[in-house]
């Protein structure tokens, strides 16, 4: 007999993402106790990945479409936790080369293997790259112009979110760009996703230079995230508002 988490597993559109959904339930047993990989890998084996759209997320196709990214010849993106890698692709084009890095395999390899044929209808140019690897310790060639950040700040423990920031600061170039969207839960007992604020990403990013450049509601929200999620820029310079 199918179970509520049977019902919505695997299926990540339209879900919220707290105690109060029993997928998110799932995921807090499964990784519990777990060390990291672990806990993770068995949440993509069982199908528990309720912040999986199976589509790129919104709010990073009308990034794209407003023309406000970086690009050119050398331009690289890092998208650390991508998961399926969806945003991943979207963000890529002749002027972007995205990775995608997450820690577990089996994600990796699902996005591998779906992204095969959105490489295919490139005429065989790839312009996105898929790495699995352990966030904290991974070294890569180069610092990358931009980082895209969703789901993945709010899903580690809070203890780990200076070690986020430092290597956040390590992995982005000194002129580059972070772009965090915020899910902006509150009044959980525990995690993940863990309780966060916009305070909670400035604690971390400020000392270390990183500032907010623009910040704004997710007015692309699935449904039961909308009023949860604000999309922030960051970079080393003097905060200014703008409009994304």
């Amino acid at each position: 007999m199918a179970t509520a988490v049977d019902d919505v597993a695997g299926a990540g559109q339209q879900q919220v993402l707290d105690g109060s959904n029993p997928v998110v339930a799932r995921l807090r047993q499964l990784i519990a106790g777990q060390e990291s990989t672990a806990g993770w890998s068995r949440c993509w084996e069982e199908g528990v990945t309720p912040w999986d759209l199976g589509q790129p997320t919104p709010a990073v196709v009308r990034l794209v479409q407003s023309g406000t990214l970086p690009a050119g010849d050398a331009t690289t993106v890092l998208v650390p936790g991508c998961g399926a890698g969806y945003d991943v692709v979207a963000l890529s084009s002749p002027g972007r080369f995205v990775v995608g890095l997450d820690v577990c395999e089996t994600a990796i390899n699902k996005a591998k293997q779906w992204s095969a044929a959105a490489a295919a209808d490139d005429d065989g140019s790839r312009f996105f790259g898929f790495v699995a690897a352990d966030f904290f310790a991974w070294e890569p060639p180069e610092p990358y112009h931009l980082i895209f950040d969703y789901t993945f700040f709010c899903a580690l423990h809070p203890s780990l979110r200076p070690a986020w920031a430092r290597r956040m600061d390590d992995l982005l170039r000194p002129d580059g760009e972070l772009i965090t969207l915020m899910y902006l839960v509150e009044g959980q007992e525990t995690g993940p996703p863990f309780n966060t604020t916009v305070l909670d990403y400035e604690e971390v990013l400020n000392p270390l230079g990183l500032v907010i450049t623009c910040i704004e509601d997710n007015e692309v929200a699935v449904e039961p995230r909308k009023g949860m999620e604000k999309i922030a820029r960051w970079k080393r310079m003097v905060k200014w508002n703008c409009h994304i």
